[in-house]
């Protein structure tokens, strides 16, 4: 076993195709001669492994990714990914030389781009071992074709078309990422080769390889998947060379034969390849027949040789898996060049119509001799690599038309080889129509221009068709090649291989008819158009699916209307309702009440009797302020409890923040109705207490289910000692926010300020600082306003500004006292909470809440003589002292939000020492953080709208509604 470089590789291509857009300013059109790079020295590196592989090693490579999950950055080359991907490199760097010349400016880095990274994405692909691995690369290369067919967005034909590949594709996709789920869990591995190589099996391993099977179609364009590939030639042709002739489609394909060897025997996989295959190439070449545009006949071809592929790979015998691979090897070598061919004579005649085409075959007489060279490969006409692998096929076929088992199964071989025969012949027809459609005299007059085309651009499709007559040549050595990988596959008879001389015999036999049919065919093709002309139009695959997308678009249309109705209780409800329903569903075999005890002591009963109704008196409540005012009940009463069970801190904080919501949402009500409705209460507002309850039953129900199902040691256990060791505090409450988990907490306070931003922002777009900065702007407020007093000796300054009617004297002298007080205990809370019940959190809400009472006092101006700056600085600088406390340990060798205590002598102090931790500079941020936060929310819900009501922008209730003056808040009432 060798070490496989394959995630080097990938790497690499990458890492060039990311390059690309900055090496095509210099560059030019020779960027693609660089990214030729990346998929040359795969190349290069398959050869290298050649030896190894070819003697049956096998080279594997391991990088831990997922580990929970058993996923792998796994990598396995056998015989069979190594002739995979010996066409996906080779052929990609030939097509990567040869758009070198096919695209302009403006086209080269986006596509050389894509290209390079698509051929690394195919690489990862044919060697991915893991099965997680290989279905991202699956999607990656959907992804990356998709964006490769749209490579002209202003064109409604490549947009359709990347559309159509991509939904398509994504959908075989998901089935198959179903199949692997089923198939690992089954298996208990992720791992290709150790499925492989110890097969699970049951009803789920079938389905799940029945799934994988859907994917592998619906990639590689198998009935009813196949029309996505004729509308994905709306890419360059350079594109369709690659991805639709040797990589893309090619990807099904691998995956059908990597699972044959195993699965072919599960229910349904034999007869859905025996019947979807012959099926697609019978209406492949049928339809190849009536296109008049060389690249779309081609395209059909393709998906004829598709159905033939993953018929061969996956009957299950070795005759036919050897004559599959041969087939694949040989339609990725003619594909390739033929539909490089087209290139270039569409780019240097100006046409690829087949009926503007005449004698075309006179002027470039060289590319006439290639592509026919390629043409007979495709055709299976002696003595090329096609030919041998058809003679292959035949023989595998032939095989099952002949053997010893009953009537009925023999019988099934007769058809598949009538049907088999049938699409060779529509093959060699087409095939002959394409050539003389490009290069015959056809005497119609028609006039097209002819530019010599580089040399270097038509040598790449030239040297792919000689490799396809070489081929022909080298039978044994094919043979000998694909033997092992052949003999992987149990059942069936190992025929004679890939030669071009059977000897006589049913394969020969098969061979005169298809190519005597076929000569027929084109000979009466004029006939044949005719008659295919009086069909009927008939229901197709591609009409089911555009039928399925329009019936898509009206229910979403229908249920967009009927749940999009802009209200946000409708939302709410159906979100609640479905999480209510599916919970108790999986609740219902869970025994949460056996071991429940309802209360430690009679104080919770009655906290809880009055938290559950003041929540009932909630639902009823007609007025807004006196539904905000019970839902607030049940938050004081959640605080009681955590006080009940010896949680100052948590009871603390809890109080603070119902107050401060309390608070915030009074001053939204003042804007709103003063009740919720006027009509008696219906029948709908019961059942949203009836949802709610059940909501409130679901949310206990998972408690109860979770609390006694922990099987390990709760982490907590050893924050205590943790604390005090390492946080250097008593308080384990306030430690685990600014050092155990301080993490979570940087990224809280984070939020905080991004919330206080956006609540600025919504409500409005002016500075913080001085919501009236004028006198003008002053003179312009309401009657109930009047200008600051400059006198010195007043209680409140700013409390001047309020007409006497709308003051509370009491409130004022009260406040006056509170707000230095509050203040002092913000601060007492912020650096006792280490030790004591407190910290920044709690001491920031504090301040906070003397922010609002002297708005509530005496109004905005009131708000702006105690806070007169920014809010905005508040917040930033206390997020930079966080950040600050986080990194600073990293300069004394210490690690991320490590904390650190320093002692202080200090004589004059009681016990001699002063101790300082260093996360109280982080609480210290956190602080400034909770206090920018309030001061926002005052200024925005308050000062804000007081400003907008003054200059009656401000939405106002109805007069019904209220009577109360929008001011009257801040009057102090």
């Amino acid at each position: 076993m060798g070490e496989l470089h394959v995630l080097t590789l990938i790497a690499v291509h990458a890492v060039l195709g990311v390059l690309a857009p900055a090496l095509a300013r210099p560059l030019g059109a020779r960027t693609f001669l660089v990214m030729a790079l990346a998929p040359l020295a795969s190349g290069s590196w398959l050869v290298a492994m050649a030896p190894t592989v070819l003697s049956g090693g096998v080279v594997v490579e391991h990088h831990a990714w997922i580990g929970v999950l058993g996923v792998e950055l796994s990598f396995r080359l056998g015989l069979l990914q190594w002739i995979l991907a010996m066409i996906v490199t080779w052929v990609g760097t030939l097509v990567l030389v040869y758009c070198r010349w096919y695209f302009g400016p403006g086209e080269q880095a986006r596509t050389a781009l894509l290209l390079t990274v698509f051929a690394g994405t195919m690489l990862g692909l044919v060697c991915s071992d893991d099965l997680v691995m290989l279905y991202v690369f699956w999607e990656l290369t959907s992804v990356l074709s998709y964006l490769l067919i749209g490579h002209d967005p202003t064109r409604r034909a490549n947009r359709g078309a990347a559309h159509t590949a991509l939904i398509v594709t994504t959908f075989g996709g998901l089935a198959m990422l179903l199949g692997i789920v089923g198939l690992g869990y089954r298996a208990g591995t992720l791992s290709l080769s150790a499925i492989l190589a110890s097969p699970p099996t049951g009803t789920l391993v079938t389905v799940s390889v029945l799934l994988m099977l859907v994917g592998a179609m619906s990639k590689s364009a198998l009935i009813p998947f196949h029309f996505w590939l004729p509308g994905a030639m709306a890419a360059p042709t350079p594109i369709s060379a690659y991805l639709h002739a040797a990589a893309m489609v090619k990807a099904g394909v691998y995956l059908v034969a990597a699972l044959a060897p195993v699965f072919a025997t599960v229910p349904l996989w034999r007869p859905v390849l025996l019947v979807l295959g012959p099926a697609t190439m019978i209406v492949g070449g049928w339809r190849a027949l009536r296109q008049v545009d060389l690249k779309l006949l081609l395209a059909y071809g393709t998906v004829s040789q598709l159905g033939f592929m993953l018929l061969l790979v996956g009957v299950g015998t070795p005759a036919a898996a050897m004559a599959g691979i041969g087939v694949v090897v040989a339609h990725a070598l003619f594909k390739s060049s033929l539909f490089l061919s087209v290139g270039v004579i569409d780019h240097h005649a100006g046409t690829r119509d087949l009926t503007r085409l005449d004698g075309l075959g006179r002027k470039a007489p060289w590319l006439a001799a290639l592509s026919g060279l390629a043409i007979m490969s495709m055709a299976g006409l002696p003595p090329t690599l096609g030919f041998i692998a058809k003679e292959g096929a035949f023989e595998a076929i032939a095989n099952l038309a002949g053997g010893d088992a009953g009537i009925i199964v023999r019988l099934a071989g007769v058809a598949l080889a009538v049907a088999v025969v049938f699409a060779s012949m529509l093959t060699l027809a087409y095939s002959l129509r394409w050539w003389w459609g490009a290069f015959g005299t056809k005497g119609t007059g028609a006039e097209q221009t002819w530019k010599r085309p580089p040399l270097a651009m038509a040598a790449v499709p030239g040297a792919l068709a000689l490799l396809s007559l070489a081929g022909g040549f080298l039978g044994p050595q094919l043979t000998a090649l694909i033997a092992p990988y052949a003999a992987s596959v149990p059942t069936g008879g190992a025929g004679h291989g890939l030669a071009l001389w059977h000897g006589f015999g049913w394969p020969l036999a098969m061979t005169g008819l298809a190519i005597t049919g076929g000569l027929i065919l084109f000979w009466t093709r004029h006939q044949i158009a005719a008659v295919q002309a009086t069909f009927p139009r008939t229901p197709t695959a591609e009409g089911a699916y555009h039928a399925s997308l329009r019936l898509l678009d009206r229910v979403a249309v229908g249920v967009t209307a009927r749940t999009q109705t802009g209200s946000l209780a409708a939302y709410l409800g159906i979100i609640v309702v479905t999480l209510t329903a599916l919970t108790l569903w999986a609740a219902s075999a869970i025994p949460v009440w056996a071991e429940v005890r309802w209360f430690d002591s009679w104080g919770q009963m009655v906290i809880a009797s009055v938290m559950v109704l003041a929540a009932f008196l909630a639902t009823g409540a007609r007025g807004r302020l006196r539904a905000l005012l019970l839902a607030g009940v049940t938050g004081y009463g959640t605080a009681l409890m955590f006080a009940l069970h010896g949680a100052p801190d948590l009871a603390l904080t809890q109080v603070l923040v119902e107050t401060v919501s309390l608070l915030v949402f009074v001053l939204v009500l003042r804007r709103v109705p003063k009740f919720f409705t006027k009509r008696p209460l219906t029948s709908t507002k019961w059942w949203r207490a009836l949802v709610a309850m059940a909501a409130g039953l679901v949310v206990t129900l998972v408690a109860l289910a979770g609390l006694p199902a922990r099987v390990a040691t709760p982490v907590s256990e050893a924050w205590p000692r943790a604390a005090y060791e390492f946080g250097y505090g008593k308080n384990v409450v306030n430690v685990a926010l600014v050092d155990i988990r301080a993490w979570d907490t940087f990224g809280e306070i984070s939020v905080l300020v991004i919330a206080a931003i956006g609540v600025a922002s919504l409500i409005f777009l002016q500075s913080r600082i001085g919501v009236v900065t004028s006198t003008a702007e002053a003179m312009e407020a309401r009657e109930d306003e009047l200008l600051p007093d400059s006198s010195p000796a007043v209680w409140l300054r700013a409390g001047q500004t309020l007409r006497p009617a709308a003051r509370s004297l009491v409130f004022e002298v009260v406040v006056r006292v509170l707000f230095w007080v509050m203040l002092v205990v913000s601060v007492y809370l912020l650096f006792a909470g280490h030790n004591r019940p407190g910290g920044g959190f709690a001491g920031g809400l504090v301040a906070g809440l003397a922010l609002f009472v002297r708005y509530l006092a005496a109004g905005r101006h009131e708000l702006d003589e105690a806070a007169p700056f920014d809010a905005g600085r508040l917040l930033g600088t206390g997020l930079f002292l966080a950040l600050v406390a986080a990194l600073s340990p990293l300069l004394i060798g210490g690690s991320v939000l490590q904390s650190y205590e320093v002692t202080l002598h200090l004589p004059w102090a009681a016990s001699g020492e002063l101790h300082l931790v260093s996360s109280a500079v982080f609480d210290i941020g956190v602080y400034l953080v909770v206090v920018g936060l309030m001061l926002d929310l005052v200024r925005s819900l308050g000062s804000g709208i007081d400003v907008q009501t003054a200059r009656r922008r401000a939405p106002v209730p109805l007069p019904d509604s209220s009577r109360a003056l929008p001011g009257d808040l801040g009057g102090g009432r």
